[in-house]
């Protein structure tokens, strides 16, 4: 894999334990914000409002340094950290794992446990599709009319993905690039922006007219 991509979902996936009684259903979704793990987990909890405990962890970013492994009242470190075990098993980041458990009325101890949240969750994700991303630098181009015509065909040109547009006092575009091409390809926008050749507008901090702004990454 090459250093500008990452592991994450393509699809969601299910999964099911049990033993002595206990079942657990576990559920795999890619995730890429805070209010998207929270919408999955919230949507778990109302299908399945009956169940005794609704255990989750998530890892986000192309950082991967945001997480958190939830153990919903089952005993410390037998159900969140098993359930995040097997997200970085698979090296995946962008993705949340909710197990749900419904109590079949035998205490499992600790190690029954363990074993039932990573069973669950590992079914979930092997069930799901795992898909290779490229990280990308998102950008917000801001700029007079007069070089709609220049911006535009520059975008297309190299192939970037509109993110969004706005087009009212003064032009918007939010565009993602890849991170390994950040530097060419912004060079090449402040060429078309200034009719400059490429060696002239990598010399060149801003251009009239064009205001660039980095957003965040994804």
């Amino acid at each position: 894999m090459e250093t500008d991509q990452y592991k994450t979902l393509g699809s969601e996936g299910t999964g099911e334990f049990k033993d002595r009684g206990s079942k657990f259903l576990a559920y795999a979704y890619p995730a890429y914000s805070e209010l998207e793990w929270q919408t999955h987990l919230e949507h778990v909890k109302k299908e399945h409002f009956k169940a005794r405990h609704h255990c989750y962890a998530f890892r986000l970013g192309t950082d991967q340094n945001n997480f958190r492994a939830n153990d919903d009242g089952e005993p410390s470190g037998t159900a969140g950290k098993p359930i995040l075990g097997q997200i970085d098993r698979l090296g995946l980041t962008n993705v949340l794992v909710v197990v749900v458990r419904y109590f079949g009325g035998t205490k499992l101890g600790t190690s029954g446990l363990i074993n039932a949240y990573r069973s669950s969750a590992a079914q979930a994700l092997e069930n799901a599709e795992v898909i290779h991303k490229t990280k990308q630098d998102l950008y917000r181009l801001s700029f007079d009319y007069a070089l709609m015509s220049n911006i535009m065909n520059v975008v297309k040109k190299l192939g970037l993905e509109i993110v969004s547009q706005n087009f009212e006092a003064a032009a918007t575009l939010d565009i993602a690039i890849r991170q390994s091409h950040v530097t060419q390809n912004i060079t090449a926008i402040k060429a078309a922006a200034a009719n400059v050749s490429l060696e002239e507008a990598a010399g060149m901090d801003q251009v009239d007219r064009l205001k660039m702004s980095f957003l965040g990454n994804r």
